[in-house]
């Protein structure tokens, strides 16, 4: 009894998916801490809140238990998932185990935002130095996050016409996160009673 009431509890705790997630101006009103767990994320990692948003969005579209679809088994019995991928990130379990022993972060959770755009931005800055890809480089910084850095810089990508689709859309997310971010950024950083008279 005890633990059906605890897992109550928790799946409670797991924030819903934003109203509007291809505006992240409205993410980021809608979930303020999500805001500042982005903008700690680029300060901790030097990638920008656009290119670790279009990712996020990619990969899950803001869901904290995504994960990948089952396969099916005699076209109706449900199989084993493609991968371990799961939370906000779609990391994977031993990428996540890696995460936690290189950032300090023993208790993070690939179901809490701010954990989860934490490894992304982590991820994205050892892409950045192994694979030497720019921090804005959302298109290659994707790939590099799908196909892992030894994946990339072997190209195993150049032949998955869907996966350079994927990498297109989140270039087009970042830049348009970036471009709304522009217009937005200074009225999130406001505080409550700042925001209330302006």
């Amino acid at each position: 009894m005890f633990l059906f009431f605890a897992n109550i509890f928790l799946a409670s705790c797991v924030s819903s998916q934003p109203q509007n997630i291809a505006d992240v101006c409205a993410i980021f009103e809608e979930r303020r801490g999500w805001f500042e767990a982005a903008n700690t994320s680029e300060k901790r990692w030097g990638i920008p809140v656009a290119v670790n948003m279009a990712i996020i969005y990619q990969e899950s579209s803001f869901r904290a238990r995504a994960k990948p679809q089952r396969s099916k088994v005699l076209w109706i019995l449900p199989g084993p998932r493609a991968s371990s991928a799961y939370g906000y990130a779609q990391a994977l379990d031993s990428t996540w185990k890696e995460y936690k022993r290189a950032s300090g972060s023993k208790r993070a959770s690939r179901s809490d935002f701010k954990d989860a755009v934490d490894f992304v931005g982590w991820y994205n800055a050892n892409s950045s130095r192994v694979s030497s890809i720019a921090g804005s480089d959302a298109y290659s910084l994707y790939l590099a996050y799908h196909e892992g850095n030894a994946g990339f810089q072997r190209g195993t990508y150049r032949d998955k016409q869907w996966l350079i689709a994927a990498a297109n859309r989140v270039k087009i997310n970042a830049e348009r996160f970036n471009s709304q971010l522009d217009g937005c950024s200074k009225q999130l950083q406001k505080g409550w009673l700042r925001r209330l008279f302006s």
